[in-house]
């Protein structure tokens, strides 16, 4: 075999395609596109290993046009300006544009992406975009406005299927055991989990699948090179927030070098860290949230690696930080509380009465401005009757939410003697 193995099993035409009906079927909207012999510039959003390399480069074959393939991971903008200057030139004497796929899209910051709108625009280039990440929140508005977000599925299990049967009819590889159907629920979607586990028996230089064989690889005894969309992936990720949680730095920061050296995406990783903040920390240190999202940010603006240093002083201070999940507790709590007991009428004092109508029917009677008691509270019932009296948050005693529990156990105690 020449190649690896996904570039030989790769489909190089429509009909060869695995997946993705929900848009290729007929009327759907990607055969609509096809059909048109227009191409349009399209960012394909999902998950890993569901087709979106493949079909772009599928695409650029369909509409016969000048195809370039770049990753934002290893490119910067000045090496994507000269490549646009060579599509200027096909189009200043051709009249024909240039596809310009651009794998991982999210990974250009905002800036970076504004350099390709003039050319969008003037129609030199054709931009089909990859990512993982939600457009909405990755891209910035000029750039997707000009962009059609096609969303891709996870491949079902009866697709992961077929690329087996293919690696089976193509190379003679045999699955013993319905090793395949085991490969296919492992897989959970993604293609290339599926070739790059048939690629460590190749290095074995067997093309029979196991399946007590196949169990010690997918159960991790045997040493499979990091692979930021399987499952070491997620394995470094909770090993990163475990050490957060741990108030460990070093061993929080040992991870986090880990994923961003086998090429993970830094907003993925700064994205936990928002909710460990949030979830794990609180209100023991509210200032943890606002660092959080601040580096967001700020990776966004600079990009990497200049902002790996953001990344690194942001897992220091979440590992160093008090922690508290009073809050994620209360949240689980009170939506348990809302879902089972959702129906309560509010009492009438709480009620907007926007109507002379609403006010004849006595909603917002005997409300009492808390701003004129003393304190800036009045003591009076919030809850549905049938909850009054009950108290469910009950604050963490570390950090700021120490002063928070003191102040609540004081009004609380306040409020059941008023009451």
């Amino acid at each position: 075999m020449k190649h690896p193995l996904a570039q030989e099993l790769r489909p190089s035409s429509i009909e060869d395609f695995f997946g993705q009906r929900h848009l290729l079927d007929k009327e759907k909207i990607l055969w609509d596109v096809l059909n048109s012999k227009i191409p349009v510039s399209m960012v394909f959003w999902g998950p890993p290993g569901c087709g979106k390399t493949t079909l772009a480069r599928i695409f650029s074959k369909v509409f016969k046009l000048p195809f370039i393939e770049i990753s934002a991971v290893i490119m910067g903008i000045p090496e994507v300006r000269k490549l646009i200057a060579k599509a200027d030139e096909e189009f200043e004497m051709f009249h024909t544009p240039t596809i310009l796929f651009i794998d991982e899209i999210h990974r250009f910051n905002k800036a970076q992406q504004d350099a390709f709108l003039p050319h969008v625009e003037k129609g030199t280039i054709i931009i089909i975009g990859a990512t993982t990440e939600n457009p909405s929140f990755s891209l910035n508005n000029a750039l997707l406005s000009r962009l059609k977000v096609i969303k891709f599925q996870p491949l079902s299990k009866e697709d992961l299927l077929e690329i087996l049967q293919k690696a089976k009819d193509k190379f003679g590889f045999s699955y013993e055991d319905d090793s395949d159907r085991l490969i296919a629920e492992y897989a959970n979607g993604d293609a290339r989990k599926v070739l790059n586990t048939l690629e460590i028996f190749l290095k074995k230089g067997t093309f029979t699948v196991v399946k007590e064989e196949l169990q010690k690889i997918l159960s991790g005894e045997i040493n499979v090179k990091y692979d930021r969309n399987g499952d070491y992936h997620y394995d470094l990720i909770s090993a990163l927030h475990k050490s957060l949680r741990g108030s460990d730095p070093d061993a929080a920061v040992y991870y986090m070098m880990r994923m961003l050296e086998g090429g993970e995406d830094p907003l993925y990783i700064v994205r936990r860290m928002v909710r460990f903040a949030s979830e794990d920390i609180g209100l023991a240190d509210p200032h943890a949230l606002t660092l959080a999202i601040s580096t967001l940010e700020t990776i966004r603006f600079l990009g990497m690696p200049e902002a790996d240093t953001a990344l690194v002083s942001l897992a220091v201070y979440l590992a160093l930080a008090p922690k508290s999940n009073s809050s994620y507790i209360f949240s689980k709590t009170m939506k348990k509380l809302a879902k089972e007991r959702g129906d309560l009428p509010i009492p009438l004092s709480m009620r907007n009465a926007p109507t002379s109508v609403m006010k004849e029917l006595g909603y917002s009677e005997g409300y009492k401005y808390d701003h004129d008691f003393e304190g800036g509270m009045a003591f009076q019932q919030h809850l549905p009757d049938d909850l009054k009296g009950q108290s469910w948050y009950q604050p963490g005693s570390r950090g700021f939410e120490k002063k928070l529990k003191e102040r609540h156990e004081k009004i609380y105690r306040k409020r059941k003697k008023e009451s």
